[in-house]
């Protein structure tokens, strides 16, 4: 469960995610970053079972991400997935993307979730026991140096 960084999804660009520039369209980033928040999600018991027995789920609050390489299409994709921190109401993830054949950096994806009770659309505390699960993933995952674009803040740098 501690594994750092996390490696809990692979998939390659679909046809369907390719644009005209014939790579994977900035749209389709997006969906595989949270298909891979998916991954995480259910590792960590919070995904469909969780939802449906407390009623509770994530809603992602703030999302960032960062293109470094392109991504053909059938390229062979591997997401890498850290618990940057957690409070009893927040969990704030990172991903990066991997091209899972030549291993370069394809793409970041830092994401800020909140913990929602759907009955109230209100924020709500984790449970005692999710939140332990998180805590010890941040806590194996906190001895990694910073991810690349760790908070970046979109602007143009003037020389």
């Amino acid at each position: 469960m501690t594994d750092a960084p996390l490696v809990l999804y692979r998939d390659v660009v679909r046809p369907e995610w390719v644009d005209y520039n014939h790579h994977l369209n900035v749209a389709f980033y997006v969906r595989a970053f949270d298909l891979a928040t998916d991954a995480f999600f259910d590792f960590a018991g919070l995904y469909l079972d969780y939802i449906e027995r407390t009623g509770c789920t994530l809603y992602v609050r703030e999302m960032h991400v960062s293109y470094h390489r392109e991504m053909k299409e059938g390229a062979p994709m591997r997401f890498e997935t850290r618990v940057l921190d957690v409070d009893e109401k927040r969990l704030h993830l990172f991903h990066s993307l991997h091209h899972d054949a030549e291993g370069y950096l394809a793409a970041t994806n830092e994401i800020m979730c909140m913990h929602v009770d759907t009955a109230t659309g209100r924020s709500a505390p984790f449970p005692p026991d999710r939140l332990d699960v998180l805590a010890a993933i941040g806590r194996a995952h906190a001895a990694l140096p910073a991810p690349p674009d760790k908070g970046n803040v979109i602007g143009i740098r003037r020389r």
